[in-house]
């Protein structure tokens, strides 16, 4: 009698255990997929977000076709543009009209909704900040730019190109930046559709701090040109005025962010599952046996 409660009370004990056993690797990975897609959103949104180059206006620092991580995050800090800085900025007052929109499959609508891949359809721009609130920006002639009256060595400038463009179209000017905006121009200078040629819009060429997305701070493809995007010394020189804080870079896609984050999570349900299988703080004897 004594044995057939034994072998019952064993019995049980085993199918309690079989019933509290974890769910294998593959049970877990869709769950393991879908905590990265949702961390993927909410990075997308508040972190870092990727952004292809699609013109030729930012060369040679950024090719057509080049993938940028933009960060997200400094903004919300409190964190505003700085001189020398790559930022994307959705458009100010219609500065893409009249140019091509791109129609995405649904597979890259998706994917860009994420953030794994570049969205192809906001309308943004990418440039290179000049002048910030209270600053006073000046062309004449082919150069050199100046900023407060210091003159900027520009190396960045693509190769051939003037740093002032002689035209009456916006290349020669001498403007006051308003606080709250930031004037813009892309380093391919004569190819480069900016704050100088859009002086006659609602905001006199400037853009509004508001619709800056953030600053451009890694080049992450392809490969082969991976690079970040650092701010350069001309504008550090004395009496151009007060550097503010740059911007923390943020050297991962959304993604590789997103499914970093979720191991650790799964793991962790894993180990609470061991530990209640045991009844001990180690899952090492349950580990060795997988």
């Amino acid at each position: 009698m004594t044995e057939h409660n034994d072998s019952d009370e064993q019995a049980t004990g085993r199918s309690a255990q079989e019933a509290k056993k974890p769910r294998s690797f593959w049970k877990e990975l869709p769950i393991l997929i879908v905590i990265a897609l949702v961390l993927a959103l909410l990075i997308k949104t508040f972190l870092v977000q990727a952004f292809s180059i699609p013109s030729d206006s930012m060369q040679n620092t950024l090719q057509r076709g080049d993938r940028v991580l933009v960060d997200k995050l400094t903004p919300w800090f409190g964190s505003e543009p700085d001189r020398g800085e790559v930022v994307v900025f959705h458009d100010p007052d219609d500065w893409l009209a009249g140019e091509p929109t791109a129609s995405p499959n649904a597979l890259q609508t998706v994917l860009s909704w994420i953030g794994l891949m570049p969205s192809a359809e906001e309308k943004d721009l990418i440039k290179r900040v000049i002048g910030v609130g209270g600053d006073t920006v000046e062309c004449q002639g082919t150069g050199p730019l100046r900023v407060n009256g210091r003159a900027l060595n520009e190396p960045y400038v693509y190769p051939g190109n003037t740093p002032c463009s002689q035209d009456d179209q916006g290349g020669q000017f001498k403007v006051k930046v308003p606080e709250g905006f930031i004037w813009v121009m892309g380093d391919h200078r004569q190819n480069s559709r900016d704050s100088r040629y859009n002086q006659a819009d609602k905001n006199h060429g400037m853009v509004p701090v508001k619709e800056v997305v953030g600053r451009a701070i890694v080049r992450a493809w392809p490969v082969n040109r991976w690079g970040t995007l650092p701010v350069p010394d001309t504008f550090d020189q004395q009496g151009i005025g007060q550097q503010t804080s740059a911007a923390g870079a943020l050297t991962v896609a959304p993604g590789g962010v997103a499914l970093t984050a979720a191991v650790p999570m799964v793991i962790w349900r894993r180990r609470r599952i061991l530990k209640a299988e045991t009844g001990t703080g180690t899952p090492t004897t349950a580990t060795g046996s997988r």
